[in-house]
């Protein structure tokens, strides 16, 4: 059976490969050839579009692809009040290319949120669209995986238990705004947790003074402040993958030394799993998923133009289901297409293909 309430059985992560007329004139406002308000003009415009193919695909859950982002995460951070984005030196490699090395620090407290303009970001999109209109941001734990201690100064938090505190209350405040928008489908996008499934990865954590048995735990505490303040029919997510930048990634690992806190300390009710590669290991964790959470299933790929077999997919589907219920399964690729500027490897016809064919399997799986 078919879902009226996200996650939909055919979902997708969020991000969508940049259009030929937004790369343009991103790049003439990065020259000054065109004004802020001449680029918003052609946002909104490649906006539309891409809401209006997305319906066309058949999705239900509509996103404005992110389109106004150079980066799924700094964009969000690095206008939180007490928060600075830069460019440094990455402490995070891709196994390959690498993005602009953007880095995040903390620059006064923590625990504001005011006159972010993702909020009208959103209301762009709900007023654009009948069906239900989805908001992606960073997990808030993006703020301090990647750079620890070193991104919190000790002369504004001598107490890291302080500094976890004020972030919860940040997300709070922002996942509550975006409620008051309108907002009813709203996404934490959290590669932390599986980056902490790579030995190589929980090894860099430990030599820079955290503790990799610790830091899921203090997550979690942190993720659940943030949803605090939801209506009770908000739909809240969260999008788990290993790294995704022109195709490329980050990590490996199975979700299994992160699986029982994924789904049992944190109060999200569903979650996007990567589950296009081995390197996501296998899915006896989701054995761990209680009867009243979803798992959106991560099968197909965002990272290469080849269109999986709808037949391939349903034996996948369908060994999932040994460990957790059908009812209580959808499908999607497994990351966004584009999450930053740059995009995946592949054309935007075969993003489209995958799209449309990912609402056709998820009539044959589940019905219509």
């Amino acid at each position: 059976m078919q879902r009226v309430k996200p996650p939909f059985r055919a979902d997708h992560v969020g991000s969508l490969l940049r259009s030929a007329a937004l790369k343009d004139a991103r790049a003439k406002r990065e020259a000054g050839q065109i004004t802020d308000e001449q680029l918003k003009a052609i946002e909104d415009r490649e906006i539309d579009a891409i809401i209006k193919k997305q319906e066309q695909a058949g999705l239900k859950s509509i996103t404005d692809g992110e389109y106004r982002r150079a980066f799924w995460n700094y964009d969000f951070l690095g206008k939180l009040p007490g928060v600075e984005a830069y460019l440094g030196e990455r402490k995070i490699k891709f196994q390959g290319k690498n993005p602009k090395p953007m880095m995040l620090r903390v620059v006064g407290k923590l625990g504001a949120f005011s006159d972010h303009p993702m909020i009208e970001h959103f209301k762009f999109v709900q007023s654009h669209t009948r069906q239900t209109a989805k908001m992606t941001i960073p997990s808030p734990s993006s703020l301090h995986f990647r750079y620890g201690r070193s991104a919190v100064p000790e002369a504004i938090y001598p107490d890291m238990a302080e500094f976890y505190n004020d972030l919860g209350q940040s997300y709070r405040k922002a996942v509550r705004a975006f409620a008051d928008a309108g907002c009813r489908y709203i996404q934490l996008d959290e590669v932390n947790f599986t980056y902490l499934c790579d030995p190589a990865l929980r090894q860099q954590v430990t030599e820079r003074g955290d503790d990799p048995e610790k830091l899921p735990h203090i997550y979690a505490k942190v993720i659940n402040a943030a949803i605090s303040d939801v209506p009770s029919d908000m739909m809240t997510a969260m999008h788990l993958c290993r790294g995704n930048f022109q195709s490329t990634f980050v990590a490996s690992g199975g979700y299994e030394p992160v699986a029982e806190i994924l789904f049992n300390e944190i109060n999200i009710q569903a979650y996007f799993m990567e589950y296009d590669t081995d390197r996501a290991g296998g899915f006896e964790p989701l054995r761990f998923v209680p009867k009243n959470k979803l798992v959106v299933l991560g099968l197909v790929t965002s990272k290469s133009g080849k269109l999986e077999s709808k037949d391939e997919l349903k034996r996948r589907i369908e060994q999932a289901s040994k460990y957790i219920g059908l009812d209580q399964l959808c499908l999607s690729p497994q990351c966004g297409f584009a999450s930053t500027e740059e995009g995946n490897i592949l054309a935007e016809d075969e993003q489209w293909a995958k799209l449309r064919m990912i609402a056709e399997l998820s009539e044959e799986v589940w019905g219509k």
